[in-house]
C-alpha cells in the first residue's frame, strides 16, 4: 500500500517551500495542497488546531506542524539523502543556526524593512552583524550542509531566494555581494541546483505579492 505524503501549504511562503524542497531531495512523492490563508480549510484547522497556520505535512493520516520539526521528522523517516549530519554535535550545530535564521535573522529583516531613522539604522546594524555570524559559519565551505545541501541550507534558502526579492521592491541595499561575499557565493551554488529552482515562487508573480503585501502592511501601520 502506497504512502499517504500531503503537504499544506501556500505558494509564496518560504516555511511551505522549504518543505517541498527537502520532500524532493529526498524523492518522496507527495500531494501539494494550496491554502488560502485568507480562508483556511477545515483540514487545515483540523490538522493544525493549536498553530491554525502551514506548513502541515500529513503522513498516513498523522499531521506533523512547524516546518524545522516537519524537516526533521521527513528526515528521520527516510533516511536517504540525509540532511542532517550523523554526528551528534554536528547535528546540534546544524539545528543551532536554522534556529538563528529563524527566530533572529528572520524577525530583525522584517524590523529592518519597516524600521525608520535612527531606528532604522540600530536595526540594520543588527542585521549586518547577524549574516556576518552566518557568513563566518559558511567560510570554507560550499553549503552549509558541507559538500552538499542539508538542514541549514533548506532553512536559509528564505536568505538566498526571499532576501534579495524583497530588498529590490523596497529599493534598498541593505544585503550586496559587496558586504556578505560568502553568502552570495553560496547563493549562487544553490541557485545552481535544479531541485532548488523547482521549489522557488515564480518570479513576477512574487514580486506582485511581495509589493501588494508591503503595502498593506505600510498602510496597516499608519
Amino acid at each position: 500500500m502506497a504512502e499517504e505524503v500531503k503537504l499544506y501549504g501556500t505558494w509564496s511562503s518560504p516555511f511551505s517551500r522549504r518543505i517541498e524542497l527537502a520532500l524532493k531531495l529526498k524523492g518522496v512523492p507527495f500531494e501539494y495542497i494550496e491554502e488560502d490563508l485568507s480562508n483556511k480549510s477545515p483540514e487545515l484547522l483540523k490538522y493544525n488546531p493549536v498553530h491554525k497556520k502551514i506548513p502541515v505535512l500529513v503522513h498516513n493520516s498523522k499531521p506533523i506542524a512547524e516546518s524545522q520539526v516537519i524537516l526533521e521528522y521527513i528526515d528521520e523517516i527516510w533516511n536517504n539523502n540525509p540532511i542532517l549530519p550523523h554526528d551528534p554535535y554536528q547535528r546540534a550545530m546544524a539545528r543551532f543556526w536554522a534556529k538563528f535564521i529563524d527566530e533572529k535573522v528572520l524577525a530583525t529583516r522584517m524590523k529592518a524593512n519597516f524600521a525608520e531613522g535612527k531606528e532604522r539604522e540600530l536595526v540594520t546594524e543588527e542585521f549586518f552583524q547577524q549574516m556576518k555570524f552566518l557568513e563566518t559559519e559558511l567560510n570554507g565551505k560550499d553549503f552549509f550542509g558541507g559538500e552538499t545541501i542539508g538542514f541549514v541550507d533548506i532553512v536559509a534558502i528564505v536568505v538566498a531566494i526571499w532576501f534579495p526579492l524583497t530588498q529590490e521592491v523596497l529599493g534598498v541595499e541593505t544585503f550586496t555581494e559587496e558586504k556578505f561575499p560568502v553568502l552570495f557565493k553560496w547563493i549562487r551554488k544553490i541557485t545552481e541546483i535544479d531541485v532548488v529552482n523547482e521549489c522557488r515562487p515564480p518570479r513576477e508573480k512574487h514580486l506582485a505579492y511581495v509589493k501588494a503585501r508591503i503595502e498593506g502592511l505600510k498602510s496597516a501601520s499608519k
